[in-house]
């Protein structure tokens, strides 16, 4: 063997070596459970141990929008959906908190690593074993944007189930990265989906149901979050009727189908859930597509938490998050505002490392998850907060929740005073569970029926 050739056979295997350590590096830096030194109170994980596990439903016969032509029959198929489930769990003896995840990312061409502390197939904890005789955990579910994918905001679903929620994130078809179909199956599908799913909880929590989440959730406590095209879904599923001029228009699926859930049909406005507590909303789409009017927005009746970006550019923020916000007249509504934040405020996980450059596919990366000017745990941590006091406040009933709310307008104007035991003084009037000078860049705005 000549000196050369061994040379390069060092040389080949110091390079594998180093792609493999430079994987693990990248794979310690994708963690969605970070919680940064700034971050505020209630933005931590809870005292409970977190477990994972995926599962698949299938609603039977569901109307086929991509292959259904205008005018013709409506064509059926059964539609099934991936959830991530996320629980209180048990751990065993020397059973040590983490697990990690392997993701598609925006462009479908990269796969990502992110790592969390939920622990995968670990054994439920009853609810009975935190507070004896209490009843099955509130379930929240979660609804990412298009395209997206369950994994999106996994950092809020682990996040919960450490504080007693479980939580289950979908997988919408026809809306993920790796299958990113005509926009229409998503107009309609949406609500659909995110009903459906909260009806196959609440099955699979029945007692003897045979599922691990048999008596450990309670879905007469529901709460839904939803991002984009989710909060698109979760306007309509919590009383925003289409409007008559959306159910024509262009972009809208064949044959009038978005009438089933439209503001006009009498069905729709009787069918309000009344499982659903509490809603979240980030950056709602379809208000400057003409998706809803003042009719359709009087319907929301639920208690409803909208968080934007002031400089999104997607789903509008004037014109868009706040003109639904103002327009649910007859809910109980707060609108929380990231200032200068865009589109991606507050609900994407940090960017994976493995997105930061494109694999030349043309697919964004990086941008897709990150702010231009927020940084996206510290956005995630504060959503964590407002989050655990919301689900608290509506699925638990902990009432002493509503102090986080009652705050003033802009984080800018608070005035942070304490005494030497850290103590408000008579003057303090800083967000509740705020660091000194962390809710500049910030307005929660609260609005009754």
């Amino acid at each position: 063997m000549t000196q050369m050739t061994q040379f390069s056979r060092v040389s080949r295997v110091l390079l594998m070596v180093l792609g493999l350590a430079s994987i693990g590096v990248a794979a310690q830096q994708n963690r969605i459970d970070t919680v940064t030194p700034n971050a505020p109170e209630l933005a931590g994980y809870g005292p409970l141990s977190i477990g994972v596990r995926t599962i698949q439903v299938t609603d039977k016969n569901r109307p086929d929008i991509l292959n259904t032509k205008e005018g013709a029959p409506l064509a059926r198929y059964d539609r099934t959906l991936t959830l991530e489930v996320w629980y209180p769990a048990s751990l065993a003896a020397g059973q040590q908190p983490g697990g990690e995840y392997r993701v598609i990312t925006r462009d479908p061409a990269v796969t990502a690593t992110i790592l969390g502390k939920a622990v995968r197939d670990a054994a439920p904890l009853a609810p009975g074993q935190q507070k004896p005789g209490e009843g099955g955990y509130p379930l929240v579910v979660i609804s990412h944007g298009y395209p997206g994918n369950r994994y999106l905001m996994s950092h809020i679903g682990e996040n919960l189930a450490s504080k007693g929620f479980v939580t289950v994130s979908i997988d919408h078809k026809d809306s993920t990265y790796d299958d990113q179909k005509a926009f229409g199956s998503t107009l309609y599908n949406r609500s659909f989906d995110q009903l459906f799913v909260i009806n196959e909880i609440e099955r699979l929590g029945r007692p003897g149901a045979g599922s691990f989440l048999s008596g450990l959730v309670d879905a007469s406590r529901t709460g839904i979050v939803g991002y984009s095209m989710g909060g698109y879904g979760v306007v309509n599923v919590i009383g925003g009727g289409y409007s008559d001029a959306s159910v024509n228009g262009a972009q809208a699926p064949p044959n009038k189908l978005l009438a089933e859930r439209a503001a006009s049909n009498p069905v729709y406005r009787q069918g309000r859930d009344p499982r659903i507590k509490a809603a979240i909303a980030i950056g709602p789409w379809g208000m400057p597509a003409g998706f809803w009017d003042a009719e359709g927005l009087q319907g929301i009746r639920t208690p409803v938490l909208f968080v934007a970006g002031s400089a999104d550019d997607v789903s509008g923020y004037e014109k868009g998050t706040r003109a639904i916000y103002q327009g649910a007249v007859n809910a109980d509504r707060y609108l929380l505002t990231f200032i200068n934040a865009g589109h991606n405020a507050a609900a994407p996980m940090p960017a994976p490392v493995e997105a930061y450059r494109g694999t030349g596919s043309g697919a964004p990366g990086f941008s897709h998850y990150a702010d231009s000017v927020w940084d996206t745990a510290r956005m995630n941590n504060i959503f964590h907060h407002f989050a655990t006091a919301y689900f608290d406040r509506y699925l638990k009933g902990e009432s002493d929740k509503q102090a986080y709310f009652d705050v003033v307008p802009n984080g800018k104007d608070g005035v942070y005073a304490m005494d030497r035991e850290s103590k408000p003084l008579p003057t303090h009037t800083y967000w509740k569970g705020f660091k000194r000078g962390t809710a500049v860049g910030l307005i929660l705005e609260h609005a009754q029926p």
